[in-house]
């Protein structure tokens, strides 16, 4: 293994093996999309401390304030999220007395998500968190749209590529 220096490191893998190159951890996709999405839950973290809310809740309650009831693989669906992962959260929410769960009545199958009524009444609150997040954000409103175009799009094809990986299940 032989290390590779130029005048632009950033630009050239730090490492090569044979004639396999090894890309550099800061020239990785994956890891500017992890680091993004880390920083962004911690900006969020005290804006939503006040609700009583972590991160993945406010994205499930903003997925219910937007169509409810829903079921849970519906809301999964809709936050990306498995039932292994959505169910704790779900039930978290429900001891919380924001969310009620329940059976479909037409299909013994389904459980149907809703808010309660203290669970809309925190929509009202939770309208100014996006206001103060973008207060935060090192991004004028075009660049912030033109980005969160891009990634809804990456996030479209990225599902589409996932659909064809088998799970590990």
């Amino acid at each position: 293994m032989t290390t590779t220096t130029t005048k632009n490191a950033s630009e050239v893998p730090a490492v090569s093996a044979g004639t396999i190159r090894v890309q550099r951890l800061d020239q990785q996709l994956c890891f500017a999309l992890y680091s993004a999405s880390g920083l962004m839950t911690k900006l969020y973290r005290p804006l939503l401390e006040p609700l009583g809310l972590t991160y993945p809740q406010y994205l499930a309650m903003l997925a219910l304030w937007e169509r409810a009831p829903s079921t849970v693989g519906e809301l999964g669906e809709a936050l990306g999220l498995d039932s292994a992962t959505l169910t704790p959260l779900l039930k978290r929410l429900e001891t919380s007395g924001l969310v009620t769960r329940r059976r479909d009545a037409a299909d013994e199958r389904r459980v149907l998500v809703e808010p309660t009524a203290q669970g809309q009444a925190l929509r009202e609150q939770a309208k100014a968190v996006p206001v103060a997040l973008s207060c935060q954000l090192p991004l004028e409103a075009e660049e912030a749209k033109r980005l969160r175009r891009a990634l809804t799009s990456l996030v479209a094809d990225l599902r589409k590529a996932s659909a064809a990986v088998p799970d590990p299940d």
